[in-house]
């Protein structure tokens, strides 16, 4: 078990480097975490020693292969207290997963005249692919606002629940403000109108412990590169009775019982779903990820109160600066931010010359971002494994550039 924050870090080599000769600060963890020794090492073994492709030869490397897997796909059970595991589909990330039920749930269960409801503070891969499904079969789109901080409005979703909603498509956390939605209350009160759930939590696998029977959500997206994974591997969770109604958003390899050319049976669950080679390598280093989450102990978490404190303390000090989701609201440690005066990217650019990485831009959500009356904003995302020193160097380089630029 993992419980000092020292301890922490040396579990992460990348955290060691410099950048132009300057201490790495890495404040970008909102668009991927860096990857500890255990998941590199288990990268390296399928990569090294036990590569064969998985449920097809009966060769001992792709035996092997294939118990790394399915051993990932019950550790990705257990971490969400999922009811089986062939409510478990891997997927390329969080953007594919919500991709699979636009195209697949929706070709099913939805018609003409149907709406879904989204919120304003979605990410772009909570919006485009909705829209796609939307303007092929004649759905409608409705939105849930935000009010001033950024925060979604969810005490008015009753207003928004008419009898045309079938489906509401929602983050669990605000990858631009870092605001937590109450998804388990969203879900309680949608149910109780026979409206199915999709949550994105990309953002909220991260920073909260998931459990998908007490949310009460039917489906539910993560990528596992956000939570200290490989990229290019993903997770669906959709409960049984509604994926096996689901037609397959993919046919191919894998995803057959038999094939003829007069008739294809698929695969039962989860194989339904995926169809072709796997990221096999991807999965199993997922696996050793969600081990490296379950071993850090309850004061690890803790510390990220202390960095959200100190970040919010720091950022009040300069001036001209707008706090999207407000410095009262509760949040997880990430800002996103504009400085009066100042371009984003160039505070951006500037910072990196000092070591530390941020991220620029409208963040993949461009509504929420013009709803703030911003073009670009600046955002610093935290991990347990970042430190208080970290925060300090931040702040002091913070206003060193602001200085810079404004005079």
């Amino acid at each position: 078990m993992i419980s000092d924050i020292n301890q922490l870090r040396l579990q992460f080599p990348i955290l060691g480097r410099e950048i132009y000769s300057k201490p790495l600060v890495y404040f970008d963890n909102a668009a991927t975490a860096q990857k500890p020794l255990s998941v590199i090492e288990m990268s390296s073994l399928l990569l090294e020693q036990t590569n064969g492709n998985v449920h097809r030869a009966p060769h001992r490397m792709a035996n092997d292969c294939t118990s790394y897997y399915e051993g990932a796909r019950e550790k990705v059970r257990a971490f969400l207290n999922a009811s089986g595991t062939d409510e478990i589909i891997f997927t390329s990330g969080t953007t594919a997963s919500i991709n699979l039920i636009a195209r697949s749930f929706s070709s099913k269960f939805l018609k003409s005249g149907d709406t879904i409801l989204l919120s304003q503070a979605e990410h772009h891969s909570n919006i485009v692919p909705w829209q796609l499904v939307a303007n092929e079969l004649g759905l409608n789109i409705k939105v849930l606002p935000v009010d001033q901080s950024g925060r979604i409005l969810s005490e008015k979703i009753d207003e928004y629940l008419d009898d045309s909603v079938k489906l509401i498509s929602i983050t669990h956390i605000s990858n631009v403000t870092g605001l937590i939605t109450p998804v388990k209350d969203i879900c309680k009160k949608a149910q109780a109108k026979g409206v199915i759930t999709v949550i994105d939590g990309a953002q909220g696998i991260v920073h909260s412990k998931v459990d998908v029977k007490d949310i009460g959500c039917d489906f539910y997206a993560f990528s596992a590169h956000k939570l200290y994974g490989p990229t290019g591997v993903g997770v669906l969770y959709g409960k049984r009775d509604l994926l096996e109604q689901m037609p397959p958003w993919m046919g191919g390899g894998d995803m057959i019982e038999s094939v003829s050319f007069e008739k294809t049976e698929y695969a039962p669950l989860p194989l339904k779903f995926e169809a072709g080679t796997p990221n096999y390598a991807g999965v199993a280093a997922m696996g050793a990820a969600l081990d490296f989450c379950n071993s850090l102990v309850e004061n690890i978490h803790k510390h990220e109160s202390d960095l959200i404190k100190a970040m919010k303390e720091g950022l009040s000090e300069i001036d001209g600066i707008k706090l999207f989701g407000g410095f009262e609201n509760e949040r997880i440690p990430l800002f996103s931010f504009t400085v009066d005066g100042a371009h984003a990217s160039d505070i951006a650019i500037l910072m990196d010359k000092m070591g530390i990485a941020l991220r620029s831009g409208k963040l993949c959500a461009e509504p929420l971002v013009k709803h703030f009356g911003a073009e670009s904003v600046v955002r610093a995302s935290l991990l347990p494994y970042n430190t208080l020193e970290e925060v300090e160097i931040f702040i002091s380089s913070l206003k060193r550039v602001v200085k810079m630029l404004l005079n």
